[in-house]
């Protein structure tokens, strides 16, 4: 038996934010990120449209890319004193998913954080509060998963939280919100988008329901992203699609080492961070040959590639032709092929050398690797991470 679950409703198109005010309840808490909401006016409108609905609202701003465990806590503890019967966070993923974690403490103040790192381990919520989500990057698609990704800095370890209890009630997929995103965000949260794809299709979970979903989403993400990229708002509009769509399929077929790999390097190293969807778009290419060897993923990799019209004669000829493409848009997109080279080589190459073997252990127990389509070991992943550094060719 498997299990396909979405959000109950999701709103799309111009102007759909203002369905805020057909929600129903007593109070609203509003959790958000930095002052892009704030400052293109969503925010106002946001509060506006809950007050307009009859609700007191309250706000946590302030949510910091790559939510801490820190931060769950403070906004945990304001929502336990406010009692809203609504959450509602608008932003890119990082305010969402912090909102989502937020949740369970809420209703749940006894719980810990080592508790929910374990997959499909929440407690039942909505004892208290419903959840919408309001995505202002097309990349994440947190709306509709079942994920957050929250970072233990102590531990510099990001911990991906899985269970379809945080899958949203609501979401609001409005592009007027998408428009916002500078050209870098634009790109590396849609190449996070085609990264979500392109594992849920290959994915051993996947499914009759996911495939057509993520199908889609690598071929819209593959049609437009460049073109969103440089700012054209149609293209912006059928990428905030896009990303949901792909969304989709991941939240219920899960993902692959592309993301665990991302997750434990993303707050390793003391250079800066590796933003998520930029360690997506580096390491998609390398993982797609590792994971070709199994002849089932280079197969489904074969479809994909068919699907989008590269060639694809064979699987050989579909996996390359697929790799090639990837990197064509990483290129088109300014996005480096390795670690080595990002943001001008802020990450030191001792200090990924001595934390290889931690990392890639780390990597190998992320949640997203049970459903990678060919087995790895942290000898291997070890391999693949250095492939990932110097952009080399993997095994």
């Amino acid at each position: 038996m498997a299990r396909f679950t979405l959000p109950r409703d999701i709103y799309h198109g111009a102007g759909s934010l203002e369905t805020l005010k057909t929600l129903k309840g007593k109070k609203a808490i509003v959790v958000v990120g930095g002052g892009s909401m704030k400052r293109f006016g969503f925010l106002d409108k946001t509060i506006a449209y809950l007050k307009e609905a009859g609700m007191e609202v309250s706000l946590f701003e302030g949510v910091e890319p790559d939510p801490s465990v820190e931060t769950v806590m403070k906004g945990a503890e304001v929502m336990r004193k406010f009692n809203p019967d609504w959450i509602v966070s608008i932003g890119g993923g990082s305010p969402i998913d912090a909102a989502k974690a937020m949740w369970a403490f809420y209703e749940y103040p006894d719980i810990t954080f080592e508790a929910l790192t374990i997959p499909f381990n929440f407690p039942t919520l909505r004892t208290k509060a419903k959840f919408c989500a309001i995505p202002s990057t097309s990349g994440s698609a947190t709306e509709v998963t079942a994920f957050s990704v929250i970072t233990d800095y102590a531990k510099g370890v990001k911990y991906p939280l899985a269970d379809f209890n945080i899958t949203p009630d609501v979401a609001i997929v409005d592009p007027e919100l998408a428009l916002t995103m500078p050209p870098k965000l634009t790109a590396h949260t849609g190449m996070d988008a085609i990264t979500h794809a392109i594992e849920a299709y290959v994915s051993t979970l996947h499914c009759d329901y996911t495939d057509p979903l993520a199908l889609h989403a690598i071929k819209m993400v593959s049609e437009y992203i460049v073109a969103s990229y440089k700012g054209d708002a149609e293209a912006r509009a059928k990428m905030h699609n896009a990303q949901c769509l792909a969304g989709m399929a991941f939240s219920n077929a899960l993902l692959g080492i592309v993301h665990s790999m991302a997750h434990k390097t993303g707050a390793a190293y003391s250079g800066g961070h590796i933003v998520h969807g930029a360690a997506n778009a580096m390491y998609l290419p390398k993982v797609i040959r590792f994971n070709a060897k199994e002849k089932t993923a280079a197969d489904r990799y074969a479809e994909i590639a068919r699907f989008i019209s590269l060639p694809a004669k064979d699987a050989e000829e579909g996996v390359s032709s697929l790799i090639a493409h990837i990197k064509s848009l990483n290129k088109a997109l300014d996005i480096p092929g390795g670690i080595k080279d990002y943001e001008g080589g802020i990450i030191n190459e001792k200090e990924f050398l001595d934390k290889l073997p931690r990392v890639a252990k780390l990597a190998v127990g992320d949640a997203c690797t049970g459903s990678n389509p060919r087995k790895i070991t942290p000898a291997e992943m070890e391999k693949l991470l250095k492939a990932c550094y110097y952009d080399t060719e993997v095994d």
